[in-house]
């Protein structure tokens, strides 16, 4: 069970040839910008079949907006791409027989384009749902990557859905910026902003529209493809993946079975038995993870109070509890990984 406790997430290199081209399109130096954002850590060139390492892509969105001066280069990043088929992933979309099926297929191979996606349609009423949560580990939604992957977006799905795709509402789960005026202009609505989630809203009658691209052999071969390189992913066992929710939501949110089940697209009762499966279970995950988070921020030099809020505790008694059972002592300061507490 160890060995899947630090197995990174990846994401195809498909954003980041788009990005490429965005940032020149505006006038920015698409390698001076890559360059400044990862202060000289080292990166791979954008090849059609590359994977990247999730959790770096918070170093470029949190720089970017210091290093071009626009407040809103996210949108505007998403105003000048150019959406087309890159990968198996936006083939499906094309050539699925109507929005509903094009998106289901987004669902399920989500984690071909990124591994911390957690993306689900929800119909409920007159209106279709589209979560895309897009998870790091310890960092915040991203303004920026959401803004502009909702205008790239809303352009991908309007091209699949043969038309306009009128939104009838985004949300996204970052603070309002002091202007929405752009936001208004790309988006076509005024988005809700402090959500429990980002999502695009249609108007559930467009999942039905016929796709002006539909090719039924197509699709059956493209999923069959899709299917294989999703398979290819260590990174989206389940184990990883249910470790990896938590340490996104540890201490943020509320961590029980049902939450992650539902993030997951499935539920308490299938989860529960699919963990039991593979000799593992939600409880003893939840607390492998807190206990490594633990000892790690204890070794950074945090304070216990501090620690224990991270790792989800309420109070103090039942972190020392739980502490006392993981190392044999009490949380007193830096932490050997291999044994008890230190003074």
């Amino acid at each position: 069970m160890a060995d899947n406790a630090f197995v990174a997430l990846t994401h195809s290199s498909t954003l980041r040839r788009l990005l490429y081209e965005a940032l020149a399109a505006l006038g920015l130096d698409p390698t001076d910008t890559y360059r400044r954002a990862y202060a000289g850590v080292a990166l791979a060139a954008p090849l059609l079949e590359a994977r990247e390492e999730h959790d770096n892509a918070p170093r470029f969105w949190q720089a970017l907006e210091g290093i071009s001066g626009d407040a809103d280069i996210g949108l505007h990043l998403g105003e000048v791409m150019q959406p087309r088929p890159m990968d198996v992933v936006s083939y499906l979309l094309l050539a699925a027989r109507d929005l509903r099926q094009g998106l289901q297929a987004f669902v399920r191979f989500q984690h071909i384009l990124s591994g911390g996606f957690a993306a689900r349609l929800q119909e409920q009423g007159e209106q279709a749902r589209l979560v895309i949560d897009l998870n790091y580990r310890e960092v915040g939604s991203l303004r920026q990557q959401m803004e502009c992957l909702a205008v790239l977006l809303s352009k991908m799905l309007a091209s699949a859905a043969g038309g306009e795709l009128p939104l009838l509402g985004v949300e996204f789960r970052h603070r309002a910026p002091r202007k929405l005026t752009e936001h208004r202009r790309l988006l076509g609505v005024e988005p809700r902003f402090s959500q429990a989630h980002d999502v695009l809203i249609l108007p559930r009658a467009l999942l039905s529209r016929p796709s002006r691209s539909v090719s039924p052999r197509l699709f059956e071969v493209l999923s069959e493809e899709a299917e294989k390189q999703l398979a290819g992913l260590v990174e989206n066992q389940l184990l990883v993946r249910v470790r990896y929710w938590l340490e996104v939501n540890l201490g943020s949110a509320t961590c029980s079975l049902e939450a992650c089940a539902q993030a997951l697209g499935s539920n308490r009762s299938a989860l529960q038995r699919a963990l039991s499966e593979q000799g593992s279970s939600f409880r003893a995950l939840h607390d492998e993870v807190r206990r490594l988070r633990a000892l790690r921020l204890l070794d950074q030099g945090l304070g216990v109070r501090d620690v224990a809020r991270a790792c989800g505790f309420a109070e103090l008694s039942p972190f020392y509890r739980a502490f006392r059972r993981w190392q044999g002592g009490t949380p007193r300061g830096p932490v050997s990984r291999h044994g008890a507490t230190g003074e």
